[in-house]
């Protein structure tokens, strides 16, 4: 990528979608971006017990403009019934996974009989 000028290399970016009514599919969500812009991928995350919409998802879009009119257009528009809650998806941070440690419950302290 190094012989490609710095004007023709492509920088995605990746929005969050919050607040999506259930009922909203891929596809709405892919046009309401695409009217921006080139909509790269479109992602609404589901449980993975239920398959149900948890409200929320991801749309990357191929240019730093586009998607940035995106999220000035589409901040608190009404999509399904909902005002969307949209701005550039923050990186995600690495949590530790299960294993050790981590609290759960109620571990001791603060009891109300202990005398």
């Amino acid at each position: 990528m190094a012989d490609i000028p710095h004007f023709h290399r492509r920088i995605a970016v990746n929005i969050y979608v919050g607040n999506l009514a259930r009922g909203v599919t891929e596809d709405e969500l892919r046009a309401e971006f695409e009217a921006f812009g080139q909509v790269d991928s479109v992602s609404i995350i589901k449980d993975k017990f239920t398959g149900e919409a948890r409200g929320f998802g991801f749309v990357e879009m191929a240019n730093a403009e586009d998607a940035k009119k995106a999220i000035e257009g589409l901040n608190g528009k009404d999509v399904g019934g909902r005002a969307l809650n949209i701005n550039e998806a923050r990186p995600r941070e690495d949590k530790p996974r299960g294993g050790g440690g981590g609290g759960g419950g109620n571990r001791g302290g603060g009891g109300r009989d202990r005398y």
